[in-house]
């Protein structure tokens, strides 16, 4: 299993910059943020090229986007760039690339699932060969996406039974919502693609005064920080078979981000690494 970190950490840092650090912190992958250090279809070589001259794995390659997005122009051009991004993945020979599903406010809840479910599976007939497809489990920023829950997960794979889609599955997003992180790995192990390595905290007595609806009552940490019990749910990915990457996803304000003192956003990955190596050679031993 290797460690790596997702390069959106660091989205005001030139690629170049940003992959000597993680040779220096002794990272071996990373997945990389198209927004910030990738752009267009036509860069996907080089920057895979960046990294594997500093012989850095490119786990995955991510594109932050609503797919579902209410504006039909938008999702036309989204969902197109998006092909163009698959069919570059594909030739630079990174074998994920991610996405998020969104939503459409103005569809019902079925037409959601089957307007995505027809983009997955045109792109996995678009790309013949080994490229695989994940969604993030992210909410959005309204809370609002699909196929962020178990039960939107078996609606969505039962629309696309392709295994190539499948899950880049962030634990700290599930401790949020108030699903078990565990019991659903379980229901989703065989569509696993990447894990991202992120925790949440919960302050109970903000909890206790503003209620779920409210604010500041939680917040992403590093792995390590939270309340994920990680040595329980990496064994559980080990013993499920996973042999590929955890990616750091560092939102932790305690670190500098966002954007903030760059020095301690570094010692907030270095910090990451440090925690998930220890746990993994733990388990590995």
């Amino acid at each position: 299993m290797r460690i790596g970190f997702y390069t959106s950490t660091f989205n005001d840092r030139p690629l170049e910059e940003v992959l000597d650090f993680a040779v220096e912190a002794g990272f071996d992958t990373v997945e990389l943020d198209i927004g910030g250090h990738v752009k267009t279809p036509d860069n996907v070589a080089a920057a895979v090229e960046s990294c594997r001259d500093r012989d850095l794995f490119v786990s995955s390659i991510t594109l932050v986007g609503n797919q579902l997005d209410p504006d039909p122009a938008e999702r036309k051009r989204l969902r197109a760039l998006t092909h163009e991004f698959a069919a570059a993945v594909d030739a630079a020979g990174v074998a994920i690339l991610v996405i998020f599903p969104g939503r459409d406010p103005a569809m019902s809840e079925e037409d959601n699932y089957k307007s995505f479910a027809d983009q997955a599976n045109a792109l996995i007939a678009g790309c013949p060969g080994d490229l695989a497809f994940a969604i993030e489990n992210w909410p959005g920023r309204a809370n609002d996406y699909i196929a962020t829950t178990p039960e939107g997960w078996r609606q969505l794979f039962a629309l696309v039974p392709d295994r190539r889609f499948g899950l880049e599955y962030d634990p700290s997003h599930l401790i949020r919502l108030g699903i078990d992180p565990y019991a659903a790995f379980d229901e989703v192990k065989d569509r696993l693609k990447i894990l991202h390595g992120k925790d949440t905290s919960i302050d109970p007595v903000r909890l206790q005064a503003v209620g779920y609806h409210g604010a500041g009552w939680w917040r992403y940490r590093i792995p390590g920080s939270g309340l994920l019990d990680w040595p329980r749910f990496l064994e559980q990915a080990l013993a499920a078979g996973f042999d590929g990457t955890i990616a750091i996803e560092h939102e932790d304000s305690d670190f500098g981000w966002p954007r903030k003192d760059l020095e301690a956003r570094k010692t907030g990955e270095r910090n990451a690494l440090a925690f998930l190596s220890q746990v993994l050679d733990g388990l590995q031993r």
